[in-house]
C-alpha cells in the first residue's frame, strides 16, 4: 500500500489525511495545535490518523506539511521584524506585487548575486553590504529571510548567506 499523510498546523488545529492514491481519503484526524511546541500538536495529529486508518509509517511515501500560522501572523500584523536579503534582484523588482510596501520599516539588504533559470550565476555573490550592516540588524530584528534570485535551481548564494549571518549572530535565517 502506497500512502501519502498530508498535515496542516493551523491556528487552532492540526489536521492529518491520509490518502491511498487508488482509494483516497482513507483517514482524517485533529489535534489542538501546540503553539510552544509544533511537533506535540503535529504528533498528536499523526498518531491519530494511523490509528484511525491502522496503517503503518512504513507504509507512508510522502509527508507534506503545511502552515497557515506564518500566514496568519503576517494578516494580524503580528510577529517579530525581520529582515529580507534580497540577491540578485533590483530595486524595481521590489515594487512589483507590492513587495516594498509590504515590507514596511521591515530592514532589507539588497546584494549583487542570484542566478538565472538555468542555475548559472547572474552576478557574483559580493556580502559586503551584508557585513557591514550585520551587527546592526543583528540588534533590531527578531529573524532574517534570504531570498535568491532563481535559488530554486541554485541555491548556493542563498546558502553562503545562510552561513555568514548564522556565523554573526545566533538568529533564525530562512531561505526561500
Amino acid at each position: 500500500m502506497s500512502l501519502l499523510l498530508g498535515i496542516d498546523t493551523g491556528g487552532t488545529y492540526t489536521d492529518a489525511v491520509l490518502l491511498d492514491e487508488a482509494r483516497g481519503v482513507i483517514a482524517k484526524a485533529k489535534a489542538l495545535t501546540t503553539r510552544d511546541d509544533l511537533a506535540r500538536g503535529i504528533s498528536g495529529a499523526v498518531d491519530r490518523v494511523l490509528a484511525e486508518s491502522a496503517a503503518q509509517s512504513a507504509d507512508i511515501d510522502l509527508v507534506s506539511l503545511s502552515t497557515t500560522l506564518a500566514t496568519n501572523a503576517l494578516v494580524e500584523g503580528q510577529g517579530g521584524r525581520a529582515c529580507l536579503v534580497f540577491i540578485g534582484f533590483t530595486e524595481t523588482d521590489l515594487d512589483r506585487a507590492g513587495l516594498r510596501a509590504a515590507l514596511g520599516d521591515d530592514p532589507l539588504v539588497v546584494l549583487p548575486g542570484g542566478h538565472n533559470s538555468f542555475g548559472g550565476a547572474i552576478d557574483a555573490l559580493d556580502l559586503a553590504e551584508l557585513d557591514r550592516r550585520l551587527d546592526d540588524l543583528a540588534g533590531s530584528v527578531s529573524g532574517f529571510a534570504v531570498a535568491g534570485h532563481f535559488a530554486i535551481r541554485n541555491p548556493e548564494h542563498e546558502i553562503a548567506v545562510r552561513e555568514r549571518i548564522r556565523s554573526g549572530c545566533d538568529l533564525p535565517v530562512t531561505c526561500s
